[in-house]
C-alpha cells in the first residue's frame, strides 16, 4: 500500500463523555447543576444524541430528518442538527445549546487513541502517504495540531469542505487524488462500515476498527501496520 486514509471520530480519535462535554459547557457558562441534575441531564443529551461524534439519535426526530440526512455536507446543517437534537433537552440557560455545540469543536473535547501516534510515525516512517478522510460539519485540523499528530497528516478531506459525504466514492476519489495514489494502492481506515466501506467501490482495501472507548482500545490501530507496511 502506498497510502492510508483514516477516518477522524471512533478512528483516530474519541470525543469525551457527554457527562464531561456537559460540565466543560456549564463551568465555561459559569453554570452549575447539581450533581444529580447535572448526571441526569447528561443521560438526557445522550439519550438524544446530541453530541457530535457519540451515540446516533434513534429515531431521529421527524423534525429533524431533512438537516440530520444532510448534516455532514455544510457547517450550517451540522450546527443546525447537533443544537436542533440538544434542544429536545431542557438546560438551565438556552445559550448552552450552542455552548455545547462549540464545546465538541476544541481540541480539549477530543483525546487520540493510544495507538494513533505510534502507527502514525511509523507510517510515516515507511513513506506511506496519510489522509484524513471525515464525515464532518467544522475543520478538524486544530484538533490534530493540539495533539501533535498533524505533523504526520498529508491531506485532510473533510464532508462539509466538499458538500458530499460517505460512502461516496467521490471523496475517497479526492483523497487519492490528493495524495497522488492510486485506489487499488490505499487502504481506508474506519469504525463505520456503511460510510467507510464506501471506499471499496472505488476500488481501495478496507479495514475497520472499533468505536470503544480510548481506554478500551489500546491497540485496535496496530493491525494497520501489519496490512499495509
Amino acid at each position: 500500500m502506498a497510502a492510508v486514509l483514516f477516518d477522524f471520530s471512533g478512528t483516530l480519535f474519541r470525543i469525551e463523555s457527554t457527562e464531561a462535554w456537559l460540565r466543560a459547557a456549564l463551568t465555561g457558562a459559569g453554570l452549575t447543576l447539581s450533581g444529580p441534575e447535572l448526571a441526569e441531564t447528561a443521560r438526557a443529551l445522550q439519550a438524544a444524541g446530541a453530541l457530535p461524534g457519540g451515540a446516533n439519535p434513534l429515531p431521529v426526530p421527524e423534525e429533524l430528518a431533512g438537516v440530520w440526512e444532510v448534516r455532514d455536507e455544510s457547517s450550517a446543517a451540522h450546527r443546525a442538527a447537533y443544537t436542533g437534537l440538544s434542544r429536545k433537552v431542557p438546560l438551565p440557560d438556552p445559550r448552552l445549546h450552542d455552548v455545547l455545540y462549540d464545546r465538541h469543536m476544541t481540541p480539549a473535547a477530543w483525546t487520540p487513541y493510544p495507538d494513533a501516534a505510534e502507527v502514525l510515525s511509523a507510517l510515516r516512517g515507511h513513506g506511506v502517504a496519510v489522509g484524513v478522510v471525515s464525515n464532518i460539519g467544522w475543520d478538524l485540523r486544530p484538533v490534530f495540531r493540539a495533539h501533535g499528530l498533524d505533523r504526520y497528516v498529508d491531506t485532510y478531506v473533510l464532508s462539509y469542505e466538499h458538500g458530499i459525504r460517505k460512502p461516496d466514492p467521490r471523496l475517497f476519489e479526492t483523497a487519492c487524488a490528493a495524495l497522488g495514489t492510486e485506489p487499488g494502492q490505499t487502504l481506508m481506515v474506519g469504525d463505520d462500515r456503511r460510510a467507510d466501506g464506501g471506499a471499496a467501490a472505488l476500488g481501495c482495501g478496507v479495514h475497520f476498527v472499533d468505536h470503544l472507548p480510548v481506554t478500551e482500545r489500546p491497540a485496535g490501530l496496530r493491525p494497520v501496520l501489519d496490512l499495509v507496511c
